[in-house]
């Protein structure tokens, strides 16, 4: 059982004041001999305020982030604040070469009161495409989705997203949602990608819904001309696509925050946010690398530099603990 200090010196001055001897009046009290003289040689070193309890963690923690690790975190979230607390993590020790965890900047942000709702509500699809894919350029997804241009119109955007890295390969935007410009897409997407230079072993696989367009006799040719294969997900089952449609909200997360009133002026924010997308916004189902990383191979070596910094920067923490310690 805690005491508080009041208590505790009122225990004493009983003991202190009592015609029984020490032992008789603490047993009669309940407290341990042990307990009371912990606290009587408190009181008698620092008075009555000695007696508060003292805190159970100790003075030094051989992996706490110094102080001016902390003020550079502050600072970026500060300069970069659209980045969650875990981007700021990886951002941080990506730029610094100095490890912080995720929790961390958490719990520094949120004592500085710079945590802050999320703009939007995330929504995992309840499913995945049944075949995992193990390489780039092993399964392309592709679906339109749509903007309005105030005073204009409609505006349908076109996407081929490579299935395992989730990077963006080729977009357009389009005035129709024809097989031509699926065709037109992927044509893009070919020269970006390489395939239609080279000669590979096995084109990428096309992963579709059952839109008018995807089973459009035209967009069968095309995919045959190309030795290329068509795989459409089950109607009314939109998770069989659930990257590229995950990839329509979070872009649209950004792009709808402002009006557009002509096409070049949206074709220009979706071009700025696919460079961010690709090259700067780290994936959380990639491990925390970008999609560019991923596709072209950089992934394995930036997740083993990281691991390298975060026991460098450990090994660091324990010998500066060590020090003050001696």
């Amino acid at each position: 059982m805690r005491y508080p200090a009041s208590e505790k010196l009122e225990i004493i001055n009983l003991v202190e004041q009592s015609h029984l001897p020490a032992k008789r009046t603490l047993d009669r009290l309940g407290i341990p001999r042990r307990t009371f003289y912990r606290w009587y040689d408190r009181y008698l070193g620092g008075g009555p305020e000695a007696l508060e309890d003292r805190p159970s963690a100790p003075s030094r923690v051989w992996n706490r982030i110094p102080t001016n690790i902390h003020d550079q975190i502050i600072e970026l979230a500060l300069e970069q604040s659209e980045l969650s607390p875990r981007e700021l993590a990886i951002r941080f020790t990506d730029e610094t070469r100095y490890f912080v965890s995720e929790a961390s900047v958490y719990r520094l942000l949120k004592a500085h009161d710079l945590i802050t709702s999320p703009a939007y509500v995330v929504i995992k699809a309840a499913d995945a495409f049944h075949t995992k894919t193990v390489r780039a350029n092993e399964m392309w997804q592709t679906d339109f989705t749509y903007f309005k241009i105030i005073g204009w119109g409609w505006m349908y955007l076109s996407t081929v997203l490579d299935d395992y890295s989730r990077y963006i390969i080729a977009w357009k935007l389009c005035s129709t949602m024809r097989a031509e410009d699926v065709t037109d897409t992927l044509d893009m997407a070919l020269a970006a990608s390489g395939c239609d230079q080279v000669h590979v072993q096995h084109k990428p696989r096309l992963l579709s819904d059952n839109g008018p367009c995807y089973i459009a006799s035209e967009l069968a040719d095309y995919i045959e001309a190309q030795a290329m294969s068509h795989v459409r997900g089950a109607p009314m089952h939109p998770q069989t696509q659930g990257k590229i449609e995950r990839w329509h909200q979070t872009m649209k997360n950004r792009i709808l925050l402002e009006n557009y009133f002509l096409p070049g002026d949206l074709e220009a924010q979706i071009g700025a946010f696919v460079e961010h997308y690709n090259h700067r916004r780290y994936h959380e189902s990639l491990a925390n690398v970008t999609p560019a990383d991923a596709y072209f191979g950089r992934a394995a070596a930036i997740i083993k530099q990281r691991e390298r910094i975060k026991r460098k920067t450990i090994q660091h923490r324990r010998l500066q603990h060590r020090k003050l310690a001696a």
